[in-house]
């Protein structure tokens, strides 16, 4: 994990600062979750996902934040990341090469195509270019009005683990649609347009509104949270191995009984 604040702040894990993106998600996940019936033994034993189908969302968008924070780790110091406890604001992420919300969506495997004015998976448009744009200029009204000037927002899309993406020649230019892996790499290749001075104005800004906060605001409930979800993810790994188990189980069995039969 990096450390997206200055470093060598006391008390503060690297770790911790990073996985505070992630809080909303492991809160949504939790709290839908803990409504969820305990399993019955049939159902754990055979590997049945401990997930509910509300909870899989949030759990799947859990795991993508806590990979593009993996993925930031190559950002030096000077970058901020800014997160709020509303599940509908993106994160805010603020550095040299200017200010950015970053909206991680969860496409594993999927063929996403972006082109046109539009953001397709598997062949399906979605809203992804309109909500990131609206959330962009809601953070840029918000700054702007702090500081008194005009204050761009980029909006970045992070697509986890895509199958393919395809971004087609007559793409939209103001919002940038990246997989997860590439995102420190572009964000370190954009001309610098702040400097330290103003980049820590804009984060002052930012977190006097109670929009956003910065990772220390949320560490000591990002340290309940990282327990209570690396126990689900025990559970949710667990059940994956004994599905496995069983399919290989009987995987075998079937072959066996077709080579005695051919035999």
């Amino acid at each position: 994990m990096t450390d997206l604040l200055v470093r060598g702040a006391e008390g503060v894990s690297p770790a911790l600062r990073v996985r505070a993106a992630a809080s909303v998600a492991m809160t949504e996940c939790l709290r839908i979750q803990a409504s969820a019936r305990p399993q019955s033994r049939p159902a754990v034993l055979f590997g049945l996902g401990p997930l509910t189908t509300d909870a899989r969302a949030w759990y799947r968008g859990a795991l993508g934040e806590l990979q593009v924070a993996r993925v930031l780790r190559a950002l030096p110091a000077g970058w901020r990341m800014l997160c709020s406890a509303d599940p509908d604001v993106a994160q805010l992420l603020i550095g040299p090469a200017g200010v950015f919300t970053i909206h991680t969506r969860d496409h594993v495997g999927q063929r996403v195509i972006v082109g046109d004015g539009s953001l397709l998976v598997n062949g399906r448009r979605t809203n992804h270019l309109a909500d990131a744009r609206h959330e962009a200029v809601r953070a840029s009204r918000l700054l702007s009005t702090g500081v008194g000037e005009t204050v761009d927002v980029t909006p970045v899309i992070a697509i986890v683990d895509p199958g393919s993406l395809q971004l087609r020649r007559f793409r939209p230019l103001d919002v940038i649609v990246l997989a997860s892996p590439q995102l420190a790499r572009v964000l370190l290749r954009r001309p610098r347009r702040l400097t330290d001075h103003a980049a820590a104005a804009l984060v002052a800004r930012a977190t006097t509104g109670g929009t956003w906060h910065t990772a220390e605001h949320l560490v000591d409930e990002t340290r309940r949270l990282e327990t209570r979800f690396e126990r689900l993810q025990h559970a949710v790994r667990a059940a994956a191995r004994r599905r496995a188990a069983w399919l290989l189980g009987v995987g075998g069995l079937l072959a066996a009984t077709l080579f005695a039969v051919l035999i």
